[in-house]
């Protein structure tokens, strides 16, 4: 069985608050190169790696009207989201976690009041 251990977990924020300006905000991208790390991600993390040579954040790629993705590009897609299933089902069962049902709060005040479950 593998194992997995959550290595971080970022303070509350705003429902509106998108991902790519979360992840910018945390400096994900750096903390990740530092700790040797990388990460598969959704579409809406592209444009956070830009470095071509040494991604640490790795994303799937889109097709356009005027370019179609080849066979080789969507089973690189195929694989990328086998990778991810198990991160969707986490995110599934938080979403479903009463506590964080009955959160009405501003994230300022909800960070400290979840700080236990993080450790």
């Amino acid at each position: 069985m593998l194992r997995r251990r959550q290595i971080w977990i970022s303070a509350a924020r705003p429902g509106r608050t998108h991902d790519n300006t979360a992840a910018r905000h945390d400096h994900v991208v750096t903390h990740l190169r530092a700790a040797g790390l990388g990460a598969l991600a959704d579409l809406g993390f592209r444009g956070l790696d830009n470095d071509i040579r040494d991604p640490v954040i790795v994303t799937g790629l889109t097709a356009t009207r005027a370019h179609k993705l080849t066979t080789g590009q969507r089973v690189a897609n195929r694989v990328l989201a086998t990778g991810r299933v198990p991160v969707e089902h986490g995110f599934a069962h938080l979403k479903n976690w009463r506590a964080l049902t009955k959160l009405r709060a501003n994230p300022v005040r909800a960070t400290p009041s979840c700080a236990p479950c993080s450790s």
